[in-house]
């Protein structure tokens, strides 16, 4: 059973940071391609960020210079470490993992991250 866990969510006052986790469990980690979505209230999930097995990263324009993606493939964890926060960071972060079709695609179940004075 393919189980993604996140953590790592919660409280923050802009132009602070957090460190979300997502540990993974029932796949190959290390072929996957990794990535982390965010969807607003009323809007659509986004892309935030992804690395590849190779170590290709992607990063959406929003968060290029603040957030940054990275994979520990012996702990079968994925980290976003997020700097330098804003409101419109707020949104549930959704880990996911990837590998070439819907039959390989797995989702966590969501964290609550809220940027806020």
């Amino acid at each position: 059973q393919v189980q993604l866990v996140e953590s790592g969510g919660g409280l923050v006052q802009p132009g602070g940071s957090l460190r979300l986790s997502c540990a993974a469990s029932g796949i190959i980690f290390s072929i996957y391609r990794l990535g982390w979505y965010r969807q607003a209230p009323g809007k659509q999930r986004e892309l935030v960020a992804s690395i590849f097995s190779g170590g290709v990263l992607n990063y959406v324009d929003s968060v290029k210079g603040r957030f940054t993606i990275s994979r520990d493939n012996a702990k079968n964890t994925v980290y976003l470490q997020m700097n330098s926060l804003k409101v419109e960071d707020t949104a549930v972060y959704y880990c996911n993992a990837w590998y070439g079709s819907n039959r390989h695609n797995h989702w966590g179940q969501g964290t609550q991250v809220t940027v806020s004075s």
